[in-house]
């Protein structure tokens, strides 16, 4: 079942969004050669504990025999795809760093994910990767559109994607948001155009294109949780929370000083 929000129902999500986008920014801030993930995980959630919000991944229910997921964020470095564990492990020069984030306040989650460049100098193709996975993004956002069809989003991403050379991993997808994490209806970011579901106010979606260097397939590791390309290539992955509104698509997850664009 597709559950629609009042346009007060997504001002609430925005408040969640917003924290979102200020953890983010904190990321961002920290994601430099010499700092560890497990640091950058804690001080995201202290910032998300002092709002009095809840980190909404902690606690996630696992495949069964699989712990329950740990931390506050999902931190995915090179080839992780997402899910990855935070650990004590320094980030270096040239690696990418990718980043999903979720809190819950007053009842409403907000979600999104960045992929970060950790110092100056990285390989040119990989950072190609992050910036055709982000623009891919609002490729895929731009067509949130009462009235569009679901498929419209995935095919506008796919098409972006491939058309530079990089392959959309398919074994993962978006998904509906709202008082749960993860509502319906799935959102794929590959296939077929102008088919399906189509689009209409009050939907809110998060739209998360995980994009891989090499072949799209990927692997969990021995954790439950993490996802790693099976070639061992970087994958990069960007996500928004996004309201479908009368006037257009609404970002619910932008960083402060992106908050004006959009």
């Amino acid at each position: 079942m597709i559950r629609t929000k009042t346009p007060k129902q997504i001002d609430k999500m925005a408040t969640a969004g917003a924290l979102v986008g200020e953890c983010h920014a904190l990321a961002r801030s920290m994601a430099k050669p010499g700092a560890t993930t497990a640091e950058i995980n804690a001080a995201v959630e202290k910032l998300i504990e002092s709002r009095g919000a809840i980190a909404a991944f902690k606690g996630v229910k696992g495949a069964p025999g699989v712990q329950d997921f740990p931390f506050a964020c999902c931190m995915s470095v090179d080839e992780r795809v997402v899910h990855g564990f935070p650990n004590d492990t320094p980030l270096r020069e040239g690696q990418i760093l990718s980043v999903d984030i979720g809190t819950r306040v007053n009842g409403w989650y907000g979600d999104a994910a960045r992929t970060f460049i950790i110092g100056e100098k990285v390989d040119p193709r990989v950072k190609e990767l992050v910036d055709v996975t982000e623009a891919a993004l609002y490729e895929g956002i731009r067509l949130m559109l009462p009235g569009n069809y679901l498929t419209d989003i995935g095919h506008a991403i796919q098409t972006y994607v491939e058309a530079r050379g990089f392959s959309v991993v398919r074994d993962l997808v978006g998904h509906g948001i709202g008082q749960n994490l993860h509502e319906e209806p799935q959102v794929p970011n590959y296939g077929e155009g102008r088919r399906g579901l189509k689009l209409r106010e009050g939907m809110v979606l998060a739209v998360e294109p995980m994009i891989n260097l090499g072949t799209w397939k990927v692997k969990v590791l021995d954790d439950g949780w993490t996802v790693v390309t099976q070639d061992g290539q970087p994958s990069a992955h960007f996500e928004h929370t996004i309201a479908i509104t009368k006037d257009g698509p609404r970002i619910l997850t932008p960083e402060p000083e992106q908050a004006a664009n959009w």
